[in-house]
């Protein structure tokens, strides 16, 4: 499921679809395959028991999905209030007002909105919820300064602090089972809870403006690799920095210092981007040329301009994803929901089919597409800044290690 959604890009529904054809073939060969390696018993009896088991699984799963589509049925209220009364709209125009335009602003403020309207709703509701109501925000007004993500991960951004709401107080409803576990006071220990959680929101932050931390945009092994493993180290010195110990207890300027080689290694692109931009700019008219050439499942940077159905002018920017490689770009595009036609020097968006891709990405009839960006042929990978992180971690290292000895020293004579 995760393969599908992240790096194959398929729709949500596809994804389980596969994802569940391949739990069925796992759960029905598994008895035979212990038979055949462990010889253990017929083959015949355990495929038998194989597809037994695959029809108490079914059975099972009917069962479980009573809550949950009472959940979805009860949370499908609210998106049909949200479409029918234009909430959505409002919600953005609000977060708009109250950002400035400030990007930054704009997530917090879309963070602490999402960690209201998750209280006290289950995880299929909280989703549905905070997805409906503030991942459009995100899309829209981050088209705007610039920030074209993957839709994948604006979900996730508004989806962990949805579920943060249930270690949050006053509702808090997961710190008040623990708190009975422990036979605790609860507030105290949704504070607490919410704390260590609010230590780790910097990780859905790193979603939005590094794709690489959920395995899109990687192209070869090699960089598979290198994202595992600075990623790990990322959120172990960030987990040492937070806690004031690395091999010694951190002084305050060796955490700032672990704190600067986290967002480094998360992050490497924001101090590259200060020394070489990271986009060059291209005219539209070569649309066609760059969707042949995309790689399978690709992403375009697209600018566009035009008036809304509504009457608004529109001034945006889109990541169009451009799925399987196909003969020809139109029907590349056609794929999505797209078409387009080229007059002299200019694009214009010619059709949206409805329900598509295009149309959820905000397109519409008539748009002109205005520019098309694509990585900068100068600029060096993002992946050197690695090299000073790491170096900066060995200086932390070499400044603690003394004073571990000493420890190790004095506990030795006492």
């Amino acid at each position: 499921l995760i393969w599908n959604l992240m790096v194959e890009q398929l729709s949500p529904a596809l994804s389980a679809f596969w994802a569940t054809l391949f739990l069925m073939f796992i759960l029905v060969t598994q008895r035979p395959l212990f038979a055949l390696f462990r010889h253990t018993g017929d083959l015949g009896a355990a495929a038998r028991q194989g597809f037994s088991d695959l029809f108490t699984g079914l059975v099972t799963g009917a069962r479980n999905m009573i809550g949950i589509a009472i959940a979805t049925a009860t949370a499908g209220v609210i998106v049909g209030t949200v479409t029918l009364t234009g909430i959505g709209l409002a919600m953005t125009e609000l977060v708009e007002v109250l950002s400035g335009g400030n990007l930054m602003i704009m997530l917090v403020l879309v963070a602490i909105i999402c960690l209201v309207l998750g209280m006290g709703l289950p995880t299929t509701a909280n989703y549905i919820v905070v997805s409906t109501l503030m991942a459009p925000v995100i899309v829209e007004l981050g088209a705007q300064t610039g920030l074209l993500v993957p839709l994948i991960a604006v979900h996730l951004f508004v989806f962990y602090f949805g579920l943060m709401a249930d270690v949050t107080p006053p509702v808090g409803l997961a710190s008040y089972a623990a708190a009975g576990i422990a036979k605790s006071e609860p507030m105290r220990t949704g504070l607490t809870a919410f704390g260590y959680s609010a230590r780790t929101a910097i990780l859905p932050f790193m979603f939005i403006f590094n794709t690489q931390l959920l395995l899109i945009g990687i192209g070869n092994p090699f960089q598979l690799a290198l994202t595992i493993v600075t990623a790990t180290v990322a959120s172990m010195m960030f987990a040492a920095a937070t806690q004031g110990f690395f091999i010694a207890k951190n002084r305050i300027h060796e955490t700032l210092l672990l704190l600067l080689v986290t967002f480094t290694l998360f992050r490497p692109g924001f101090w590259m981007d200060m020394m070489y931009p990271p986009y060059e700019e291209i005219p539209p008219t070569e649309l066609t040329r760059l969707v042949e050439e995309a790689p399978r499942n690709g992403n375009l940077r697209v600018w566009v301009e035009g008036m809304s159905l509504e009457g608004q002018d529109i001034s945006k920017g889109v990541l169009l994803p451009l799925g399987e490689k196909a003969a020809k770009a139109s029907e590349r595009l056609g794929a999505m929901g797209l078409t387009v036609m080229t007059l002299g020097d200019q694009v214009q968006v010619a059709a949206v089919r409805f329900g598509s891709q295009a149309e959820k990405l905000g397109l519409e009839q008539g748009f002109a597409i205005t520019a098309i960006e694509i990585p900068s042929g100068e600029r060096p990978a993002k992946e050197w800044m690695f090299i000073p992180a790491f170096m900066l971690l060995g200086l932390v290292y070499a400044m603690q290690k003394p004073r571990q000895r000493r420890k190790e020293a004095e506990r030795v004579k006492g």
